[in-house]
């Protein structure tokens, strides 16, 4: 068992640290959390060093590398700033499901053009009525009709729809099927689309640079051409990506939790009160201990996780582990570095503030802490006999 990256791993973690420590700027994070903007730049950059869809196969525009490297980009750009990293790091969200499921067509059309930052992606799962249950009959239903589909239906809490080029929508297409998940399929609409129309979701506790928006669909027409995978199986390809996505997630709330760490730590060791260093003071000294050892059991439990999917072995388990764990950790110590500066770490100036209000999402999209523990549960009854 070896607990050490490959010399092209560690190389990799300098480029996006060096890259973060370069472009990142406080001031520009904070403009963007102020006004829920996104940022371009930026992002246009980071995929033209290939930073964005690095886990892709090169023939498709990307890396050749596996999750762990899609990991270890997600980790230090949120690291490097909550706000900006977490933005940039889900610019190609839910295009996964092209690359595992899609038609050699799909993957030459949207991958590539993912990977060099022309084109945003989004996953359209959640609905006003449902939730995370994305195991009950979708209201969005698609209908067939002569060669096409047509598409009925609302999405809302989606990431990237306000700048989404395309959007890969989970659609009920057997109304009568028991259990109903078995009639999902996911269907590709594009921007553009006529019926299609998308609403900004905004003043969010956090994550204000990554947009949010509501999809919805009045009579859109897709072809068979817009299927990805099989026709009915859109429910176990979206559990499959949910499982992959659920460990970059996992990444991000680790990285988080280390940029909050950072700043509480060169805070303690150059604030004096009392005579000495906060560092000095024991229970100060004690936060930053326990801070530190809940994100190094994180960060080991999301490598494994991470490490087990380029085994060609997706855990469900352990992502769903490594979620909850995560998540959880990033709060904690995004509440404890916020306790550690006190009254400015109530303010914006100082980071923490803003970090403690992106952590939060980690523990809710892409499966609440709640429906994680279930799965997990579920593991433990069928593993205790």
């Amino acid at each position: 068992m070896r607990f050490r990256f490959t010399e092209e791993q560690e190389d990799i973690r300098a480029a996006v640290r060096e890259f973060c420590q370069k472009e990142f700027e406080p001031e520009l994070a904070r403009k963007l959390d102020r006004e829920e903007e996104f940022p371009w730049e930026l992002y246009r950059r980071a995929c033209k060093l290939g930073f964005i869809g690095i886990h892709f196969p090169e023939e498709y525009g990307g890396g050749g590398y596996g999750i762990l490297e899609n990991c270890i980009v997600a980790e230090e750009m949120c690291r490097a700033d909550s706000t900006l990293g977490t933005a940039i790091i889900l610019g190609d969200f839910a295009s996964e499901i092209i690359l595992r499921f899609g038609s050699e067509e799909q993957k030459e059309r949207y991958l590539p053009k993912i990977a060099s930052g022309e084109w945003i992606s989004a996953g359209a799962f959640t609905e006003p009525a449902r939730g995370s249950d994305l195991a009950a009959r979708l209201d969005t239903r698609a209908i067939r009709d002569g060669g096409e589909w047509v598409i009925n239906g609302v999405k809302t809490l989606i990431t990237n729809a306000p700048i989404a080029d395309f959007f890969i929508t989970l659609c009920q297409t057997d109304m009568e099927v028991e259990p109903p998940y078995r009639g999902q399929t996911l269907l590709i609409v594009e921007k553009g689309a006529e019926g299609l129309d998308v609403t900004k979701i905004g003043d969010k506790m956090g994550i204000r640079a990554s947009p949010t928006g509501e999809v919805s669909y009045s009579d859109v027409r897709v072809g068979d051409d817009a299927i990805v995978g099989q026709l009915n199986r859109g429910f176990y390809q979206a559990l499959y990506f949910f499982d992959e996505s659920r460990i970059e997630i996992a990444a991000q709330a680790v990285g988080i939790a280390q940029g909050a760490f950072d700043r509480a730590l060169k805070y303690a060791k150059e604030r004096e009160a009392f005579g000495r260093k906060l560092i000095e003071i024991q229970a100060i000294s004690h936060k930053l201990a326990e801070m530190a050892t809940k994100i190094e059991a994180a960060r080991l439990l999301v490598y494994k996780a991470a490490w087990q999917v380029d085994q060609g072995k997706l855990d469900p388990i352990l992502a769903s582990m490594a979620k909850t764990l995560a998540g959880r950790v990033a709060v904690e110590v995004c509440d404890e570095a916020v306790q550690i500066l006190g009254g400015y770490g109530y303010i914006g100036d100082y980071d923490v503030e803003r970090y403690y209000r992106d952590a939060k999402i980690t523990e809710i999209y892409e499966g609440t802490r709640e429906i994680q523990l279930n799965t997990i549960t579920r593991w433990i009854l069928r593993r205790s006999g």
